[in-house]
């Protein structure tokens, strides 16, 4: 760590702010470290030598208005703490006037983000499976969870969810041409004119998959659940579907942003993540290709936008000059989800 100014963050403003607003939480000097950057929400390690915490804030550069709103992930982290669901302490936000952004500052939760492959090799057969039965448990108990009973009843608008989806990733594209892609046009048409008719609203995620949760490393199981930031009421297989494609939907693509467990032997495929949750579900999947093609869709529209932002020179980090070249295979994986 260096005591510098890590891209994003003045240090001397952070702490000025945490000393103020949360009083006695650092007991020395503030440190940051960068821990990842540019594709999501910017992530920092915070610590005074003694304790540890977790700063998050938006990318810098272009960025979808409701895409990286701190106020809402800070709201979720605040009412799932204290439910079934593991989530970090939220500690504090803050608006834009201290860093030039809104933040928000959490709790650092113990235990291994599984990114790289070096780490996925070190699981043995029985490992991987429990971890993916983990996975799958602690989704379905997110689903689970009474939005209005956690204080979250009026998150968003479950009526017409999966339109709006549609019509938020479109709107995306177009905030992020670069360059012409028709077969993603054609299939965000194709989606469009099959909308499936959704099922019992619940808490979705809305990019949950194995590196975004922390594995406690004594037990295998979840520790804690990160990155809500696209967190809304609405249809609960947009989750299942995007866990799935995160897991084996991008073998072979190589992708920078994390190991595809579903690539690594002794690890399970995707058809046992949904076969796990349709044991512990009563929700009907019959109309699951279609939340797989959506899954592609999106992924393309996300990756594109990274791909905008990287030629503009408004990415920190390693491998985004990547994420573009993967999209034209995301598109074909999103056409042949959806079959004929």
């Amino acid at each position: 760590m260096t005591e510098a100014s890590p891209p994003g963050v003045s240090v001397p403003a952070l702490e000025k702010f945490l000393r103020d607003s949360v009083p006695g939480l650092l007991t020395g000097p503030l440190r940051v470290e960068l821990l990842s950057g540019g594709r999501s929400n910017l992530t920092y390690l915070l610590t005074d030598g003694t304790g540890r915490w977790v700063l998050r804030r938006p990318p810098l550069g272009h960025v979808l208005a409701t895409a990286h709103d701190m106020d809402r992930e800070y709201r979720v982290l605040s009412a799932l703490h204290p439910s079934e669901v593991p989530v970090p302490e939220p500690i504090v936000n803050a608006g834009s006037e201290v860093l030039g952004a809104p933040f928000y500052v959490m709790a650092f939760t113990e235990g291994d983000v599984l990114r790289e492959r070096k780490q996925l090799d070190a699981f043995d057969s029985a490992g991987a499976t429990r971890l993916a039965d983990a996975l799958v448990e602690v989704l379905v108990r997110l689903h689970d969870t009474d939005p209005a009973a956690v204080g979250l009843g009026d998150l968003g608008r479950p009526n017409g969810y999966l339109e709006r989806q549609l019509r938020r990733w479109a709107r995306q594209l177009e905030a992020s041409h670069s360059r012409d892609l028709p077969e993603l046009t054609a299939l965000g048409e194709r989606l469009g004119q099959r909308v499936p008719d959704a099922g019992a609203a619940a808490i979705v995620h809305g990019d949950y998959r194995l590196d975004n949760i922390v594995v406690d490393s004594a037990t295998g199981g979840v520790a804690g659940v990160l990155d809500w930031e696209m967190a809304t009421l609405g249809d609960p297989l947009t989750d299942l579907a995007s866990t799935v494609i995160w897991w084996d939907g991008m073998n072979g693509l190589d992708n920078p942003v994390a190991a595809a467990p579903g690539e690594v032997p002794g690890f399970p495929s995707g058809r046992f993540l949904i076969e796990a949750y349709a044991r512990r579900g009563e929700r009907d999947l019959t109309t699951l290709p279609w939340y797989l093609g959506f899954a592609f869709y999106k992924m393309a529209a996300i990756f594109e936008g990274i791909h905008y932002r990287t030629q503009q020179g408004l990415t920190v980090g390693d491998g985004f000059d990547r994420l573009g070249a993967m999209v034209p295979a995301l598109i074909e994986r999103g056409h042949a989800a959806l079959g004929s």
